[in-house]
């Protein structure tokens, strides 16, 4: 197993996009979004990864990174994913140094879960954020057995624990790996669309006034069927990672890659 940089492997830009199946429609559709997939291979290469099994991408990592003045330690936005996009564009075009890195995501195909894959990407972009020369690596996670407790408060959700680890399976690969649990970013996501779209992007009825369960979805989704519209407001969990003592360098290749 193999895992590069987009900015090493500029070739392989096309396999990022072939991972089938990974996600649920619905979450397709946050339009801040936009802001950071259809930029990112262009504008910051170097913070994009994969794994590859010879000639097949196996799973993939997305990091932005931003400028922010704040202390990691002492509490991140409450606005978490989305948050994060918008911060490391507006840093791209203001030109800012970039103070710290946020993830974006890391997906596994399919048919490679179970594997440990998702802890070598994590294992592979906290390494690679140092190399960089950054020093905090932030991720606004997305717990994936959440959705088994849709009605569960975020915050009670994380009492679960085993041993002092969180019983959640890609919080503990986290913790695990040297991540600390900094709040939660309880306005991490929003997804808005009509009845009609919703119905199409779930196959639910969408009928009905209030919260309505969602498969894969961390928590209910809010339903309006006399204004014509349904709200997801997703929870996430800040981690911070601290993967390096050595203030930020901006190498050379650093600034090629960042700036043009």
């Amino acid at each position: 197993m193999e895992t590069v940089t987009l900015a090493e492997r500029p070739e392989l830009v096309d396999k990022l996009w072939k991972f089938p199946g990974t996600w649920s429609t619905f979450m397709l559709q946050d339009r801040t979004s936009d802001l950071y997939y259809d930029t990112c291979v262009r504008l910051f290469p170097e913070f994009v990864m994969l794994a590859l099994d010879g000639d097949r991408a196996v799973a993939r990592s997305f990091c932005v990174p931003l400028a922010w003045d704040g202390d990691p330690a002492s509490g991140l936005p409450a606005e978490g994913w989305d948050w994060a996009i918008r911060q490391g564009v507006q840093t791209r075009l203001t030109g800012d140094e970039p103070t710290l890195v946020s993830a974006l995501e890391i997906t596994v195909q399919v048919d490679q879960r179970g594997k440990g894959l998702s802890r070598l990407m994590l294992d592979a972009m906290r390494s690679n954020v140092a190399a960089l020369g950054f020093s905090e690596l932030v991720a606004p996670v997305r717990p994936n057995g959440k959705p088994a407790y849709p009605d569960e408060s975020m915050e009670s959700y994380l009492k679960r624990t085993t041993d002092g680890l969180p019983d959640d399976p890609w919080l503990r690969v986290h913790v695990r790996a040297g991540g600390t649990i900094v709040n939660v970013a309880p306005l991490s996501m929003h997804i808005s669309g009509t009845l009609e779209q919703w119905r199409e992007w779930t196959g639910l009825p969408f009928d009905t006034r209030g919260p309505i369960e969602v498969p894969d979805a961390l928590v209910p989704v809010l339903c309006e069927p006399e204004h014509g519209y349904a709200t997801y407001v997703e929870p996430n969990v800040w981690v911070l990672h601290r993967v390096g003592d050595q203030p930020r360098a901006r190498s050379a290749k650093g600034r090629r890659s960042v700036g043009d």
